[in-house]
Parts: structure tokens; C-alpha cells; sequence
């Protein structure tokens, strides 16, 4: 059984990735991290303001972030049957913000955006970068991820991960 991707776009926004181009980047994530069991995962497209909601909702941070990975259940969940589908969870994300942010980072929108879908998937298999040497765990993952990925240029030296923007509250 495959893994299942339910796609939504917010009215007015779009990414630069295809829904077979995300599918294929989880796809290969979850392949890499050993998932065997069959996954469904939601992937929104919303706009700043929408993400900005969501951002204060969930972590009290009342401004727009590029991407928010909502958690449901993990694949070595005890309680799911041998074969049942596991409801990883929702991967929100903010496409003009992550535009906005490849520039200054000197990416390209959809690199960008394959890092950060990345990421998101990774927070769901439970990844975390609450301190320094988790951030670098999670970082050098995402770079051996992404050097798999058909991308539009090499992406090295990911520093994304800390919520180091938090640091200013």
C-alpha cells in the first residue's frame, strides 16, 4: 500500500512544486528514514496571514513562519494494527513567505520549499530542534535528504531548523 497525500491550496496561493513533485520528496523521505507501514499526510498551501494564525494558535508566536508540522500518530505506534495506514499528521505551508525567504537565502523558491517540506516531514517522524545539538542532528538529516532530491542546486550548509527568530522574544 502506498503512502496517501491529501493536497490543499488556499484560494489565491501557489508553490512552485508540483503535488506529484511534493508526493515524491515524501515520499523519499520516508523511504530513507526506514517507514514501512503505509502513511497519510495532509500538505496545505496557506498564505501569510493564515500561517501567522496558526503560528499564534499552536506555539504562541504571533507572526507569519514558513512552515508548522501538526502531528498526529508516529509509524511505530504500538496501538496501530500490523499494516494499518498511520495518520502522520498536517504539514502547513507559507509559499510567498518561503519565497520571500529563499531570496534572502539565496535559494531558489522551490529548493526552498522542498527544504522546508522536508523539514516539516521530519518533525513528524520526530525530529526536533529544541537545542543546539538537536538542530544539528536535524540539519545534517535534512542535507543528506535533500542531496538525494532532484534540486536546483546543490543545498548545503542548512541552517533553518532552530527557532532562532523565537530568541528575540
Amino acid at each position: 500500500m502506498a503512502n496517501e497525500y491529501d493536497f490543499s491550496c488556499e484560494e489565491g496561493v501557489c508553490g512552485p512544486l508540483t503535488e506529484e513533485e511534493m508526493r515524491a520528496c515524501c515520499d523519499l523521505v520516508l523511504a530513507e528514514e526506514g517507514v514501512e507501514r503505509p502513511c497519510m499526510v495532509s500538505i496545505s498551501l496557506v498564505s501569510d496571514e493564515r500561517i501567522r494564525t496558526l503560528n499564534d494558535a499552536w506555539r504562541d508566536v504571533d507572526r507569519a513562519t514558513d512552515v508548522i508540522s501538526l502531528e498526529c500518530e508516529r509509524p511505530d505506534d504500538p496501538s496501530l494494527a500490523p499494516g494499518e495506514p498511520c495518520e502522520l499528521g498536517d504539514i502547513v505551508l507559507a509559499p510567498n513567505y518561503i519565497k520571500r525567504q529563499a531570496a534572502s537565502f539565496g535559494t531558489t523558491h522551490a529548493d526552498e520549499l522542498r527544504l522546508l517540506l522536508t523539514h516539516g516531514l521530519l518533525h513528524l517522524l520526530g525530529y526536533d530542534h529544541l537545542d543546539e545539538e538537536e538542530a544539528s542532528q536535524m540539519e545534517t538529516r535534512e542535507e543528506e535528504l535533500l542531496s538525494l532530491m532532484p534540486c536546483d542546486a546543490p543545498i548545503t550548509g542548512v541552517i533553518l531548523t532552530l527557532h532562532r527568530e523565537d530568541a528575540d522574544e
